[in-house]
């Protein structure tokens, strides 16, 4: 046999298997579209992707289990960036109330995504720790003392605290 064909045919096996090792390298860092799904969920849990992979490991986090929920997510959105946008708005609705949610709360609340909210923040007005109160009739502010007396606010505006209740 020619020396410079078995060469050849080295250099050639030795590139078809570099290709090949590429391109499974390539195929284990892309996410697919429901790992990106399951992965966006756990973000908005406020878990970070090292912090899934450690879970998973120790049987925390069945990862398997989100999966399904992940691809029905993404045949009813019809596309990924309308799936992440489903799980934030819930994500923010469910915090705001203090609720817990998986992906399936999604599903349920598919109808009103529309309409869901997050609770609106509520600052309450304090002076000196007192609460205050505004009478509509009377146009003026009011200090609640602890004994339950009311006072008439006599500060200024920028006296006032708010404070989230």
């Amino acid at each position: 046999m020619d020396p410079k064909k078995t060469e050849k045919k080295k250099k050639a096996k030795i590139s078809k298997e570099e290709k090949e090792k590429k391109q499974r390298e390539k195929k284990k860092k892309e996410e697919t579209e429901i790992q990106q799904i399951v992965n966006h969920y756990f973000y908005s849990k406020g878990l970070t992707l090292e912090q899934i992979k450690q879970d998973a490991k120790k049987k925390k986090i069945i990862y398997s289990r989100f999966t399904r929920p992940a691809k029905q997510l993404l045949e009813l959105a019809g596309s990924l960036a309308k799936s992440k946008e489903a799980i934030n708005r819930v994500a923010q609705w469910a915090n705001s109330r203090g609720l817990d949610y998986s992906i399936e709360t999604v599903f349920k609340k598919w109808l009103e995504l529309d309409r869901l909210k997050p609770k609106e923040v509520i600052k309450k007005p304090f002076y000196d720790g007192n609460p205050m109160v505004w009478s509509e009739t009377r146009r003026k502010w009011y200090v609640i003392t602890p004994e339950g007396d009311w006072l008439e606010f006599a500060g200024k505006d920028k006296d006032i605290e708010w404070r989230i209740v």
